[in-house]
């Protein structure tokens, strides 16, 4: 798994920090400081939003003032603070509320459709399910789905060209706990060591929060940094980290 490379005066990337760079009124965004992503082709102008959480529309207006227009949503993982719904007692807008505003399609993994639709209120009949390694293209840019289950059963990591969307799979010291509900140490075991193995080290990493002090390493950086990627045996690795 390598990725297309898109031509760099194509690719269109933001990162974006909930509690400051939108949702910043919100003490919950700020709290939890989940990074949303919009991702697109500058040629074509179409973008597609990343864990569209807590002020969806503030994302869209991150799009219309960069010129860019929406042609869908991706979801990591069902959790509320990715996709929306209830937390506790917090209301948290999501592709509920991003759906009242445009009509584009979700991208979900197959196996997560129904926790999404649990989790948001939004019906699996809306939601574009998605396959292992299925690919999305928004204007010349691919956006591979890679199903890396663990942290949710349907959580995925999404690859375009040499950046890797992780959610709450990978984070750039640690990984996603696999104590809430769908969550399963194994799996998570072989999503790092496996499912994720073939990628280049040059891969830079965009994890779902800013638990770090930097918003981005190399996988190859990671390998070394990272204890969750350690060669260690499925044994060890479940003993040490779920």
């Amino acid at each position: 798994m390598t990725g297309d490379l898109p031509r760099p005066e194509r690719l269109y990337f933001r990162q974006l920090l909930s509690g400051r760079d939108f949702a910043a009124d919100q003490v919950l965004a700020t709290q939890m400081v989940n990074y949303a992503y919009a991702v697109g082709d500058r040629m074509t102008g179409e973008a597609v939003l990343v864990d569209a959480a807590y002020a969806p529309d503030e994302l869209l207006g991150v799009l219309a003032e960069d010129g860019m227009a929406p042609v869908g949503a991706f979801v990591t993982h069902y959790h509320q603070d990715h996709a929306g719904g209830m937390l506790g007692d917090n209301a948290i807008a999501g592709i509920a509320a991003l759906l009242e505003l445009v009509d584009v399609p979700i991208h979900v993994q197959r196996s997560e459709l129904e926790w999404v639709a649990r989790a948001t209120g939004v019906g699996v009949s809306e939601l574009s399910a998605k396959d292992p390694g299925e690919v999305v293209a928004v204007g010349e840019l691919l956006v591979t789905c890679l199903h890396t289950p663990g942290h949710t059963p349907g959580s995925q990591c999404l690859l375009v060209g040499d950046r890797l969307l992780t959610g709450d799979t990978l984070f750039l010291y640690g990984c996603g706990r696999t104590d809430l509900p769908g969550g399963d140490a194994d799996e998570l075991y072989d999503s790092l060591a496996h499912r994720l193995s073939g990628l280049p080290d040059r891969t830079s990493v965009f994890a779902g929060h800013a638990y770090d002090s930097a918003p981005t390493a190399t996988l190859g950086a990671l390998r070394q940094i990272n204890p969750v990627l350690a060669p260690l045996s499925r044994e060890l690795w479940t003993a040490r980290f779920s």
